[in-house]
């Protein structure tokens, strides 16, 4: 199982190098479905892994400047009180929530979102970037609130799936601010908000005990190098090919979560 775990995070690793999205979305699924690990678990170990890369990706972009930290703490607004919650109450029901399937489901459904998302994010901030008159400046008006409305559910369902950082979180992004996030401060802003979501995520999983140490680093021996040849592989493939079959792999896998 080591090989195979290793083998799933390089190519979890690689994917996430060339989209900047997939790396909750894949690997939890890839846990449960191929591993037979506990959803909770899964869960669990998975923000750990999150964590970890998003750091390294995390000082990168800040060191270029490529996250705007007003809207990183408007996320955290909401984000880190929402991920609070999701905790006590994964704390006080996860035992029933685990049996009774609502990890897998609201994973299911995170997957099915993300899949619509990712290959029409252009066209959504596109749309989004043409409003004028009086939706422009009722969107600019009640821009700081849906910012802290979009982290604290971000922040609700990374801490319960791992999956919202990402496609999700990028596509929110892109509606609430189409001019002013360029596509590099789009994916360091996105990167830098999961961070903290990610750790403080991971620590509460921990201490109610839903991580798989071995798992965990048999996964990041495979991701490192998988994100540095996805990051080498960007200039040779075209997003127009990786994100629609991107967004079919998420599709699958969601509805067969779903199943």
């Amino acid at each position: 199982m080591d090989w195979l775990s290793t083998l799933a995070g390089f190519l979890v690793g690689t994917i996430v190098g060339v989209t900047g999205v997939g790396g909750g979305s894949l690997m939890s699924p890839l846990l449960i479905l191929l591993f037979g690990v506990a959803p909770a678990t899964a869960v669990g170990t998975d923000l750990w892994f999150a964590a970890i890369t998003k750091m390294a990706g995390g000082a990168v972009h800040h060191r270029q400047d490529n996250a705007d930290w007003q809207i990183v703490k408007r996320l955290c607004w909401g984000s880190l009180p929402a991920v609070g919650l999701t905790l006590w109450w994964l704390w006080s029901h996860g035992q029933k929530a685990e049996s009774g399937g609502l990890i897998v489901r609201t994973l299911g459904i995170a997957l099915v979102l993300s899949a619509i998302a990712t290959p029409f994010r252009g066209a959504i901030a596109r749309r989004f970037a043409r409003a004028d008159g009086p939706l422009a400046d009722t969107m600019l008006r009640w821009q700081p609130a849906l910012t802290v409305a979009a982290g604290a559910l971000l922040g609700m369902l990374i801490t319960l799936t791992s999956v919202g950082a990402g496609a999700l979180g990028a596509t929110l992004l892109l509606m609430l601010y189409p001019f002013r996030l360029t596509a590099r401060r789009l994916v360091g802003t996105d990167i830098v908000h999961a961070i903290p979501v990610a750790l403080i995520g991971g620590i509460g999983h921990a201490l109610i005990g839903n991580i798989n140490l071995p798992l965990l680093g048999s996964l990041l021996l495979g991701s490192i190098p998988g994100v540095v040849l996805g990051a080498r592989l960007t200039g040779y493939l075209s997003e127009r090919v990786v994100a629609p079959a991107l967004a079919l792999v998420l599709l699958i896998v969601g509805v067969r979560l779903l199943l």
